[in-house]
């Protein structure tokens, strides 16, 4: 699918939790945590054992718009429609990945880290990628020199991106929405800290809309 797509699924929103969540217990809880922060999108990686329930608990939730991340193969992106993914998203660039998830009629969002990768992801006819691992990779100047030589391209910068390094990259104009873990991270939720996510989600917000 189309960069157009994929905005149409995020509704406008700019910010995207990324989220490792070990228990499905959790699913619920951190669900409502999000969207009273006012998320209004989250992206469920399948880094965990149980990680396609916990996206089938969080998309049933219905307050938010909520996708599959580090896929890595066409097996895991039907597990992931099957459970409610409404977009895919990859660390790397796969032909194979993309495909299927064209075949499956759901937005897919492969990662790049060089001008080359985002070629074949053009190629492939996409125009939204990820940009990861975004600071690790050199930040908005890495993001500015990509952007240049090609504008049609929208980018979801993440990967070490912080509440510091937010501003930066929401003021690009290249950038559709960024992807952070920051929110949500594993303490939180070891420690039932949904107060604290639904703080950090929505001082997110607050500045993504600033």
């Amino acid at each position: 699918m189309s960069g157009a797509d994929l905005a149409s699924v995020l509704a406008g929103a700019r910010i995207m939790p990324v989220l490792t969540v070990p228990d499905p217990a959790t699913a619920g809880p951190l669900a409502d945590a999000l969207t009273a922060g006012g998320a209004r999108c989250a992206e469920v990686t399948f880094r965990t054992p149980d990680a396609e329930l916990v996206l089938k608990e969080m998309a049933a939730h219905g307050g938010l718009a909520v996708g599959a991340g580090t896929v890595l193969t066409p097996r895991q992106a039907e597990r992931a429609v099957r459970a409610g993914a409404r977009f895919v998203v990859s660390p790397g660039f796969d032909a194979k990945v993309v495909r299927r998830c064209r075949e499956l009629n759901v937005a897919v969002v492969p990662g790049v880290a060089t001008a080359t990768e985002l070629m074949r992801a053009l190629k492939a006819g996409l125009d939204t990628v990820k940009l990861f691992p975004a600071e690790p990779l050199g930040g908005t100047s890495t993001l500015k020199a990509l952007a240049a030589p090609f504008p049609q391209v929208r980018f979801i910068p993440t990967g070490g991106i912080g509440p510091a390094q937010l501003p930066g990259y929401l003021a690009h104009p290249a950038v559709l929405a960024v992807g952070g873990s920051w929110m949500a991270a594993a303490g939180h939720l070891e420690r039932g800290r949904y107060d604290e996510v639904r703080r950090l989600t929505a001082e997110a917000v607050e500045r993504s809309t600033a």
